[in-house]
């Protein structure tokens, strides 16, 4: 891909997550691509389809969840790594059902066109789990499908309440209070 290229497709993806974000997945494909100062013809030669492009968000915002998650676990030691992609996690993942629901209804097999992007994901999650279940900060009987059932039933709860911060880090609160240790509990 050429160098211009390559910048006018980057220059998409990020006015596509900012626009689908803050607006939602009905925004026309006419306005992204004025937002990201190209014409609508650039926009297509890159993203065939809006739902194409929809997917592309989607896979960019899971890779580079992947990385700032590797990136929390490599500067923070392993209770400060967990809550730190457990929030990140959550706060990325605002929009995602929206996401996921158009995609769906466009045909899209979304698990599918996901599963690489999720599946690092979700290793680098269970060794976070597992090494803040080793330094005794979260509950040793949590599993790693309990721990994803949390993100997501947080994430729908974070969608429920909307932008005011103060509920929402009451809910990062209690969500945090219940996956530390009980007192008397010892790490295995």
């Amino acid at each position: 891909m050429r160098a211009d290229a390559a910048r006018n497709r980057a220059r998409l993806l990020d006015a596509a997550t900012e626009v689908f974000t803050t607006r939602g997945v009905g925004v026309p494909t006419e306005e992204i691509a004025r937002t990201a100062g190209v014409g609508v013809g650039t926009l297509f030669r890159h993203f065939p389809t809006k739902e194409a492009l929809l997917e592309a968000v989607m896979v960019r915002r899971l890779e580079e969840m992947a990385v700032r998650t590797a990136r929390l676990a490599d500067e923070s030691g392993p209770s400060e790594a967990f809550f730190a992609c457990f929030r990140l996690v959550v706060e990325q993942s605002e929009g995602k059902n929206e996401f996921a629901q158009a995609l769906a209804a466009a045909g899209v097999d979304v698990h599918a066109s996901l599963h690489e992007p999720t599946m690092e994901i979700q290793g680098r999650l269970a060794d976070l789990l597992t090494g803040a279940q080793r330094a005794g900060a979260v509950r040793p009987e949590l599993g790693l499908p309990e721990f994803l059932a949390l993100l997501a039933g947080t994430s729908r709860a974070m969608e429920q309440l909307g932008a005011d911060p103060e509920p929402r880090e009451r809910i990062f609160q209690v969500v945090f209070d219940g996956l530390r240790p009980r007192r008397g509990t010892a790490a295995k």
